[in-house]
Order: C-alpha cells, then structure tokens, then sequence
C-alpha cells in the first residue's frame, strides 16, 4: 500500500512523512516541477515531479494509485476519481472524503464555479491552522492503522 500526496499546496507534508515513515509506508509526493526541491527525505519517500498542467499530478496520481491505497489532496474532482478506485481519500484537515459526501462537494464546488463565472466572489478556504494540522495528524493515524490492518 502507498500513501500519495497531491503535494503543490499540501499544508502537512511534514505529518504524512514522518507518521508514514515510523510505521514504513511507502510514501509518494507527486508535485509540479515548479516546486523542484534537493530536500532529502527517507529511502521510503519517492518524489515524482509532473508538468505545471493545471491537472498533471492528478493524472499521474491516477495513473499510479491502487484499491486500497491512501491519498492526501484537497481536490474534489481528484478525490472523486481516487474514492471509485477504491482509494481512502483524506483532506489536509483531516476530512475524509467518502462515496457518500463527495457528490455534495463537487455539486458545492460547481456552484461556486458558476458564481464565479457570472462576476460574483465566493469566499475561498479558510486559513489553515494548528487544529487543522492537529485534526488531520489524528485521521491521518486512524487511516494508517486502517491499512495496517487490511
């Protein structure tokens, strides 16, 4: 099982990598190349580098991911497709994304496009804080001892 990071704006790298690493998950950071790093992480963690398309790692990402195995991104459309992999998707705050939920997001998502679209402002998210990063680092560790267990 691996664990993938849509990693461009991914707020808890840090988290998915050292919780990952103490119970030897093989972790894959998938980033544009805008986001080049020489930052060494463990042998366990691979970094592949796409083009900056607007959805580049999300193909690669699908190109690569299994049933079974988990995703941290905070893109509906990308949580979408990895959940009818059969993926365990996480938001960066800790929200799990399921079958069950992810139609109202991406519904939410295209009203706020057409919003949007006709000259309107949305609000957009919410800054990311201590108890997000909390929050997700306890989900984090539920879904990794999920897949212990499987």
């Amino acid at each position: 099982m691996t664990i993938f990071i849509d990693a461009d704006a991914c707020p808890v790298k840090s988290i998915i990598i050292d919780e990952g690493t103490k119970q030897q998950f093989k972790i894959t950071i998938v980033t544009s190349i805008s986001h080049f790093s020489t930052l060494q992480h463990p042998p366990n963690v691979h970094t592949i580098y796409v083009d900056n398309g607007a959805e580049a790692a999300d193909y690669r990402i699908m190109q690569l991911a299994k049933k079974g195995d988990l995703l941290i991104t905070q893109d509906y459309g990308l949580a979408s497709l990895a959940l009818a992999k059969g993926c365990i998707v996480l938001h960066h705050t800790g929200f799990q994304y399921t079958m069950e939920n992810i139609d109202q997001l991406l519904q939410s998502r295209y009203l706020s496009a057409m919003v949007r679209k006709s000259g309107k402002r949305t609000k957009g998210p919410k800054p990311f804080t201590k108890e997000d990063a909390a929050n997700f680092k306890e989900q984090f560790l539920i879904a990794l001892a999920t897949l212990s267990a499987s």
